[in-house]
């Protein structure tokens, strides 16, 4: 364990920050950052850049065409022969370009509020200070390493590959996705499988030749019905049909017809069952000469609740506990990018940004209070490490 006299220095550190930490704060959230705009994620990136550099934090850029860049910071604390730690976080958000000026950062009472307030621009700015702490007291035992991205909002085509490599021989993962409205942090979270189906018919005039048809709307409804009965809430499986379009006019037989499906899942033994059942379903022939295709979108591996996990737990509200506070355990059925370390072995917990709620939504909020107390008490488990 770190000495305690320095963990102390290391809780004041942040107390004297707080002013600067919200100031960030409100630089990052305005700036529009939806996943598709590359200007606007790279521009949340160059803010991060310019802070990290300020500390003496060294970072660089792992550079792509589409998406946001993803910017990789290290700090060579301590033994650098020791397994880094890593704080990982998101910059893209779900809000179009435009939505900063409509309502852009602002604080009402003990709240602050904005677009990607909570998700996750609170917890990139915990994750950018706690790296600028550990340079600046140098008090962590092993390197830390941050790795921001910038297209987890739609499932990290890019970066997933990415975070895969650069988590390799990693001691322990902190996803900086936000604290539970509960106060909570998230020691396990759902898989996710996002998919497409698209349904191919045949066009006739509903009226004179409605028998020379074949309906790809008909088809897609039933596969629908199916495809929902695929839920099992005990087992916490869901499939959703969030997303239907097809067809030409109302008087004329669908030639085609698409579906956009949700699966969701536990146990990772799930994915390939239920994935297998799904497929079962769109291959079927409902309607006779439809057929029919499924395209997978998307996917987030679960953050599985294993011994690992539950021990980084331990170390995390061992050092809430040190400060006086207490965040407890929460699994959620959302889904981030915690599960590709987690995949791998490693030691993961997710939702160690500020407590908030909201997300995705004009009500996203974080309570203000919180941005100081999780950054000290994510510091703190860093150095305990």
């Amino acid at each position: 364990m770190a000495d305690a006299d320095l963990e102390k220095a290391l809780a004041a550190w942040f107390v004297e920050r707080r002013d600067a930490m919200v100031a960030l704060l409100a630089d990052l959230v305005n700036i529009d950052s939806n996943t598709l705009d590359k200007k606007g994620v790279d521009a949340v990136g160059a803010r991060i850049i310019h802070f990290l550099d300020a500390a003496g934090v060294q970072s660089d850029i792992i550079p792509h065409e589409t998406f946001g860049d993803i910017i990789r910071a290290t700090v060579p604390s301590g033994d650098r022969n020791n397994a880094p730690v890593m704080l990982l976080g998101h910059r893209d958000t779900v809000f179009p370009s435009g939505e900063v000026s409509r309502r852009p950062f602002t604080i009402l009472g003990d709240r602050a509020y904005g677009p990607g307030v909570a998700d996750m621009k609170g917890g990139l700015v915990i994750h950018a200070f706690v790296l600028a702490a550990m340079a600046a007291l140098g008090i962590a035992r092993r390197p830390v390493v941050g790795l921001f991205t910038g297209d987890e909002e739609i499932a990290s085509p890019w970066s997933r590959d990415v975070i895969a490599r650069e988590v390799a021989g990693v001691r322990a993962v902190f996803n900086g996705e936000p604290g539970r409205p509960s106060g909570n942090v998230t020691v396990g979270r759902k898989g996710g499988l996002f998919m497409r189906i698209d349904v191919r018919g045949r066009a006739a005039h509903s009226g004179s030749h409605f028998t020379h048809g074949i309906s790809a709307i008909e088809a897609l409804a039933r596969k629908t019905i199916r495809l929902h009965a695929l839920t099992d809430l005990q087992a916490g499986t869901t499939v959703n049909v969030g997303v239907v379009g097809g067809g030409l006019t109302l008087n004329t037989v669908a030639p085609d017809a698409f579906a956009e499906l949700d699966l969701r899942y536990v146990e990772p033994g799930e994915r390939d069952r239920m994935l297998a059942a799904v497929q079962a379903i769109v291959d079927e022939e409902d309607v006779a000469g439809a057929s029919a295709e499924l395209t997978i979108t998307g996917e987030f591996l679960p953050l599985v609740q294993s011994e690992p996990e539950r021990a980084l737990y331990a170390i995390y509200d061992t050092a809430a506990a040190s400060l006086g506070c207490h965040f407890g355990e929460e699994f959620s059925g959302g889904c981030s990018d915690a599960g590709i370390p987690c995949a791998q072995g490693i030691p993961t917990l997710c939702g160690v940004g500020p407590v908030g709620g909201g997300s995705h939504t004009e009500e996203e909020y974080i309570e203000l209070d919180t941005l100081l107390t999780r950054a000290q008490t994510l510091a703190l488990a860093v150095a305990r490490l």
